[in-house]
């Protein structure tokens, strides 16, 4: 485990950038993917469209090709910007999909009455997605937001082959670096990987259990 200790440095600085890539895109991926379900679930039929074809492709289109995208095609359009926020628009644009879909299922859960009851008292189809459907779906769909958080963190590995420095990077690189201590190496990066999904496991039990007796 010498390995391990001689480098703590990189990966505490992989971690950071893991950590921080995770947490940005979650919460991108979690704001644009309930816009979609908003859209998917909205009266307008071309929103319904739009929102149902976004999901469609970019479900069934590996991360990988999102990250070749961002990278290689928007550069040419004369947006240039660090590797790193080209990891997060990535990592957002393809996991929002999932996020969607997670909150789609929210709202469907709830009740039609509660739909009806906030149209009865003169509230739009915004109004009462926002202040009565929304607030009641996201109560229901807390494990499988969870769920989604935790992919999308093992999914920031990928970053790793387009320049970002993150946990697989710095693994890649120790391990290369030190071939006598490659199980040590990546055991630790495995480590890592695992302070960071553990606790959103357990954050999932601990606001699912609060969820229901709040309900």
């Amino acid at each position: 485990m010498d390995a391990v200790a001689d480098n703590l440095d990189a990966y505490r600085q992989g971690f950071v950038t893991t950590l921080a890539l995770t947490a940005l895109a979650s919460v991108l991926a979690l704001t644009l993917g309930t816009v979609l379900a908003a859209m998917r679930v909205s009266p307008v039929p071309t929103l319904r469209g739009a929102g149902a074809a976004y999901v469609e492709v970019v479900r069934n289109t590996p991360l990988t090709v999102a990250f070749f995208f961002v990278v290689f095609v928007l550069p040419q359009l004369d947006i240039r910007l660090s590797f790193f926020v080209f990891a997060v628009i990535a990592v957002t644009v393809y996991h929002a999909a999932f996020f969607c879909e997670a909150v789609r299922s929210g709202i469907n859960a709830v009740g039609a009455g509660q739909a009806e009851a906030a149209r009865s008292i003169g509230l739009t189809f915004t109004q009462s997605l926002r202040l009565v459907i929304l607030p009641q779906a996201f109560r229901t769909v807390v494990p499988p937001l969870i769920n989604v958080v935790i992919a999308l963190t093992k999914n920031t590995s990928i970053a790793a082959a387009f320049g970002v420095l993150e946990l697989t990077a710095v693994g890649t690189r120790l391990a290369n670096a030190n071939g006598d201590a490659v199980i040590a190496i990546l055991t630790g990066v495995a480590a890592c990987y695992l302070l960071l999904t553990l606790p959103s496991g357990w954050l999932a039990g601990r606001l699912e259990r609060r969820v229901a007796v709040a309900r």
